[in-house]
């Protein structure tokens, strides 16, 4: 484990019903690690309200409200009236997660209400000077023509688990974004992880868990940590008292932690050959500036 280190988790969703019940723990475990923020995304309107309190709980979480391409579908006619009153009543929330996917999943939604509802998001978090976290699959030529249409976008958007290709990179920055890297890096040959992240400049670069997916398995002196983490949290699952029948199937599946994030710290330090202590000083500034708004909880800290 990385010793006296500082990091932000660019994002995550512990609000996620995988490991609501056991999130407190989750959040002190990786914070006696040095994981001092945590950027919450919501997804769907059915967890904006749990967000919210959640932040309000816990003064290191940075709310996020948005929704996500996956739940398009589900959304009510006053989805937009309802995220704006989240916005109003909460000063400190960022835009998040909204995005487009052509992938599996996102193939079952009609991709044309997909970016009626991202085009929407994107203006309001241009209205409100807000950063926003983007979700992309399969989509980026479709994102691109999107941003160059609606941007530049000052306050910043995440590129959040970026996987796109190093050549996007020089045009998406030019937009205002920012490019965070979660374990689901190890996807990528590790010639093309190189060669993507070294695209990057470093002031454009994040850190986060995506917890509870995104597990890492890199192939890095981190593996022996994200066992013990991942063994700790099946753990605790099983002794969570609010635990139901559905939440004793999921104890089966690989979810992560938020102190994982050392691991892809591990691992994107060794692609850029930078030691791991000035990364986690870079990409914990870049956290604090990008999420340093009016009205954000960060700001002070500068």
């Amino acid at each position: 484990m990385s010793s006296g280190v500082k990091l932000f988790d660019a994002h995550c969703h512990l609000q996620d019903p995988r490991i609501h019940s056991i999130a407190p723990h989750l959040i002190r475990n990786a914070f006696h690690s040095g994981v001092l923020r945590f950027a919450i995304n919501g997804v769907s309107e059915n967890d904006w309200r749990v967000v919210k309190e959640m932040a309000e709980q816990h003064p290191c979480l940075v709310p996020n409200f948005g929704l996500h391409p996956w739940y398009v579908a589900e959304r009510t006619p006053n989805w937009f009236f309802s995220l704006r009153e989240f916005f109003a009543s909460t000063p400190s929330a960022a835009v998040g997660e909204i995005g487009l996917d052509k992938g599996s999943h996102g193939k079952t939604i009609d991709f044309g209400e997909q970016v009626e509802v991202f085009q929407q998001q994107l203006e309001l978090a241009k209205e409100l000077k807000r950063p926003a976290s983007v979700h992309c699959v399969r989509a980026f030529g479709d994102l691109l023509e999107i941003l160059k249409r609606l941007g530049p976008f000052p306050e910043g958007l995440i590129m959040h688990s970026y996987l796109g290709s190093a050549e996007m990179v020089p045009e998406l920055a030019k937009l205002g974004c920012y490019f965070s890297f979660s374990g689901f890096l190890s996807s990528m040959s590790l010639q093309k992880a190189k060669k993507m992240i070294r695209s990057v400049p470093l002031d454009r670069i994040l850190l986060e868990s995506d917890a509870p997916d995104a597990l890492p398995k890199f192939k890095s002196n981190s593996v022996s940590l994200v066992q013990e983490n991942t063994s700790a949290l099946q753990e605790l699952l099983r002794q969570s008292e609010n635990q139901s029948s559905e939440s004793s199937d999921q104890q089966n599946q690989e979810l992560n932690h938020p102190a994982n994030i050392h691991s892809v710290l591990n691992y994107v330090s060794s692609l850029l050959e930078m030691p791991e202590n000035e990364l986690a000083e870079v990409t914990y500034r870049n956290a604090i500036r990008l999420f340093s708004f009016p009205g954000s909880i960060v700001c002070a800290e500068g």
